[in-house]
């Protein structure tokens, strides 16, 4: 962990055994959680596009993701429906290589925002494929 100016900027975890286990719901005094993982996934942009909180050492339901320049953080989402698979191959920053796995098109998400307003979104392609692999993480499904 370092502190640049006012950002605090999490170690990336690569301990399989803490990866693999099942994270718990986030809650509002998660807010700093939420703050050090838009910071860490700032850091890391040039190789990462989404992170889950286990990734900085936090077994909670809580994701980040780049949609252009902008973060999108999401806490305790829900995958409601998932169409069209198809077969992807992904990387992941607390691992080494690519691997193989079965993505959506198409994903209905419902999610808190930052502020814990609730959401019902439908995202397609490439965001949809980091939102199913950071929720993956929240499970404990190494990829």
């Amino acid at each position: 962990m370092r502190k640049v100016g006012t950002q605090m900027i999490r170690t990336i975890v690569k301990d399989i055994s803490f990866l693999k286990q099942k994270s718990e719901p986030a809650t509002k005094e998660d807010i700093d959680v939420i703050n050090d993982l838009i910071d860490t996934l700032r850091a890391n942009l040039e190789h990462c596009v989404g992170m889950a909180a286990n990734m900085i050492g936090v077994k909670k339901r809580i994701l980040v993701f780049t949609v252009g320049n902008i973060i999108v953080p999401m806490v305790n989402p829900v995958i409601l429906k998932k169409e069209n698979p198809y077969e992807a191959e992904e990387s992941c920053l607390s691992l080494d290589g690519f691997r193989k796995t079965t993505r959506y098109e198409t994903i209905e998400v419902e999610y808190l925002d930052i502020n814990f307003k609730k959401h019902k979104q439908i995202f397609t392609g490439f965001t949809a494929q980091i939102i199913q692999h950071e929720v993956d993480h929240f499970e404990g499904i190494i990829i």
